[in-house]
């Protein structure tokens, strides 16, 4: 009797073998992809659609649908022309790891599990913390990205900060904040409206002054303020808040202060990052996505928190079957810190990657990314009415082509036809939003990939293509 779900070492070796035969030309070839090619995308995806399959197809032809029909019409997130939204770069290391990973298939959600491996995900979660400066008293878990992450940061203020009935509870941050928290909130179990919007100040950073008047107005009418959400880095132009001052005034207030950092926290390995988030030590719970500016693959985010006993008594419950928890205080069960009990071994990802390459690998190319976007930051003001809005405060900047005394609608769909053009050339790829003074174009650099060569043909796309917008 044959059982086809146990392969032998011989199949093993051929699907892997199958795979880099790939897997390898493919990533030797990014440079050369088009940055994003999407036309005729649905048509492809409409031919895919199928029914269960109840016998097995030949392993090459699968391959041939992966890589030669499904994956080339898609946004080129691991090629280094990609400079839209957030990139995830996609470390090779990591890719590794979690063949490593899901082939050893170990549980590590309970530290009785799998003590030795949750230890290594546990020094991961140490580094981290340690990275935004705090002590040993602190705690935290990776999960599957900054929304989770954000989600479960929201879940502990409102324990910590709320009594049992926690609809008078009142958020504020930013109009820029990521809209995960706006989610995490609803999921949380808040109205919407509990989440207070304030304005941004010129510097697309959140103002103290309004946050203050909110939060005072907020407790005359009978609600309980209790979260402020800062920003290390926002999506739309890369801001960080006064990271200082929204400390002191969470400890006045008396308010949980959680920091996005998703996109900008890396940038703590760096001297100049650090500099722009001073402060982020004193915030209660930070968030931080390894798949972003760590360059792992997608699905690897964090939560940390200075005082790791919050997490534990916002989720951690036991029952009759799940073993005791782990003896001492520095050894930890995930599941009880986190929403999850399933949940993949995400730490080798991370762990193998920082290992064999080392911190200071991760420093030079962050610190190459903030070089990149200062270069181009100048390059797209010396272009003939082109105006940077938001200078990159970290590795982001939004930019417009603007000229005097046009209305906003016709200055909006020049820049949205400028955006257009500049995508068309596939060497890059853009993209824009929709800021408080009209529509702006993005850069974000956080590819491990994208060096200067591919900055340089970014600038004479820019150019070009507004010669053509203009002409």
């Amino acid at each position: 009797m044959t059982y086809p779900l146990e392969p032998d070492s011989a199949e093993v070796r051929r699907l892997v073998d199958g795979a880099l035969a790939r897997l390898l030309p493919h990533l030797e070839s990014l440079p050369r992809q088009p940055a994003a090619d999407v036309e005729g995308a649905e048509e492809v995806a409409a031919t895919l659609v199928e029914p269960l399959p109840e016998g097995p197809a030949p392993y090459e032809e699968l391959l041939d649908l992966v890589f030669e029909r499904a994956a080339p019409k898609s946004f080129n997130t691991a090629g280094p022309g990609y400079l839209a939204y957030i990139p995830g770069g996609g470390l090779v290391h990591s890719a590794v790891a979690e063949l490593i990973a899901n082939g050893l298939n170990r549980y590590v959600g309970v530290w009785q599990a799998a003590p030795a491996l949750a230890q290594l995900e546990t020094n991961v979660v140490r580094w981290f913390a340690d990275l935004v400066g705090y002590d040993h008293a602190a705690r935290g878990f990776l999960t599957s990205g900054g929304s989770l992450a954000n989600f479960s940061a929201v879940v502990a203020a409102r324990r910590e900060r709320l009594p049992a009935n926690f609809l008078g509870g009142t958020l504020y941050a930013s109009d820029q904040v990521h809209h995960s928290l706006q989610k995490a909130a609803m999921l949380a179990g808040f109205p919407p409206e509990n989440v207070r919007a304030i304005p941004c100040d010129e510097r697309f950073r959140l103002p103290l002054a309004p946050l203050r008047a909110a939060i005072a107005a907020d407790r005359a009418a009978g609600f309980s303020p209790f979260l402020v959400v800062g920003s290390a880095g926002t999506v739309n132009t890369g801001a960080v808040d006064d990271l200082r001052s929204l400390a002191d005034l969470a400890a006045a207030e008396r308010l949980w202060l959680h920091v996005d950092a998703a996109y900008g926290g890396f940038f703590l390995f760096t001297a100049r990052g650090r500099a722009a988030m001073a402060g982020i030590e004193r915030a209660d719970s930070v968030t931080l996505d390894p798949h972003k500016g760590l360059f792992l693959p997608y699905g690897t985010g964090c939560l940390v928190a200075r005082d790791g006993g919050a997490l534990e008594r916002a989720h951690a419950l036991h029952a009759a079957y799940l073993p005791p928890r782990p003896p001492g205080e520095d050894w930890w069960d995930f599941s009880a810190l986190s929403p999850e009990l399933s949940r993949p071994f995400r730490g080798l990802a991370v762990w193998l990657p920082m290992k064999l390459l080392g911190a200071g690998a991760f420093r030079a190319a962050l610190d190459e990314k903030l070089d990149l976007a200062a270069w181009a930051a100048r390059e797209v003001a010396a272009i003939p009415d082109a105006r940077v809005v938001a200078p990159p405060q970290l590795s982001l900047l939004a930019f417009r082509h603007e000229l005097p005394g046009e209305d906003r609608a016709t200055r909006d769909a020049r820049n949205r036809e400028w955006l257009a053009r500049i995508n068309a050339r596939r060497r890059v790829y853009l993209t824009g939003t929709e800021l408080p003074d009209g529509y702006a174009l993005r850069i974000c650099v956080l590819s491990f990939r994208t060096h200067r060569d591919r900055m340089e043909a970014a600038v004479e796309d820019l150019r070009a293509a507004l010669a053509d917008v203009t002409s």
